[in-house]
Formats: C-alpha cells, sequence, structure tokens
C-alpha cells in the first residue's frame, strides 16, 4: 500500500461559485482561528474576499473560470494541497462545469479530503487529524502509466 503525508500545517483550498461565496466567507470566519494555523489557497476572487475579512495572506490561483480550477487541479496531481473546501452551487449551472467536475474528481484520484457543504467543512476541520500528520492511502497507479497502448 503506498501512503502519501499530509503534514501538520496544511495547505487549505478555498473556493466558492458566486452564490456561494458569502456562505464560505462566514464558515471561514466561524473558524477563523484554526483557519489561521494553516496556508490557505484560493481561486482569485473568492482569496481577495477573504483577505478583506481575515485580514491573512492567501495565496490566489487565477479565477475558476479563467483556468484557477485547472491550476488547483494541478496542484492536487502534483501533491500541493491537503484539503479542499469547494462550496459549489449545485442549483445553477456553471460555464465551467467542466473544469470543476475535472477538479473534484482529481480530488477523489489522489483522495484529497474535500468537502463541498458547511457540514462536511466542519466535520473535516474539527478531525482530530487537522492537528496531526496525517499519512492518507494512495492508490498506485504504476498499472494505468505503464499500460500497452494499441495502435
Amino acid at each position: 500500500m503506498n501512503y502519501r503525508n499530509i503534514p501538520i500545517k496544511k495547505n487549505i483550498a478555498l473556493v466558492a461559485h458566486d452564490h456561494k461565496k458569502d456562505d464560505l466567507i462566514a464558515w471561514i470566519q466561524e473558524h477563523e482561528e484554526e483557519l489561521k494555523k494553516h496556508h490557505l489557497i484560493a481561486t482569485q476572487t473568492t482569496g481577495k474576499k477573504i483577505e478583506e475579512k481575515l485580514g491573512v495572506g492567501v495565496q490566489t490561483v487565477m479565477s475558476g473560470p479563467l483556468g484557477g480550477d485547472q491550476q488547483l487541479g494541478a496542484m492536487i496531481a502534483a501533491g500541493e494541497i491537503h484539503v479542499i473546501i469547494f462550496f459549489w452551487d449545485p442549483m445553477e449551472a456553471q460555464p465551467h462545469d467542466s473544469d470543476v467536475k475535472a477538479l473534484l474528481r482529481l480530488g477523489v484520484v489522489w483522495n484529497v479530503p474535500m468537502a463541498c457543504c458547511p457540514a462536511t467543512a466542519d466535520f473535516i476541520l474539527k478531525s482530530p487529524y487537522m492537528k496531526e500528520e496525517y499519512q492518507a492511502i494512495q492508490a498506485d497507479y504504476n498499472t494505468y502509466l505503464n499500460r500497452k497502448i494499441k495502435d
């Protein structure tokens, strides 16, 4: 079995669709002290709102529709994201739905703890694993990578 180390200070990706940004900001304010112990990464608009409300530095990537979701996906594949909090809007189609689906898919492929609603985000943040290193099971994709490709 393969494992990937998730350190005590985690890189937490924070993402929210337009109609969910206020919900994410409210959740962040409720958990401000705990979140300040970690490295926060967000898509651009969300990151600016977080910085304004919390007064903490947030690493930002591009806005989601402009490639930010794909940038976060690349960071997930590189093992640079440890937790994803993504409040997405299930009631409204997004112009970049395929990017959103890809981001969520990569979170599952790489076994990254992921919350898409406040209740799950609470469970993750309150978990004892948030205060210690954690060895996450990492799937072995060598069979896939070394498969024979037919001409």
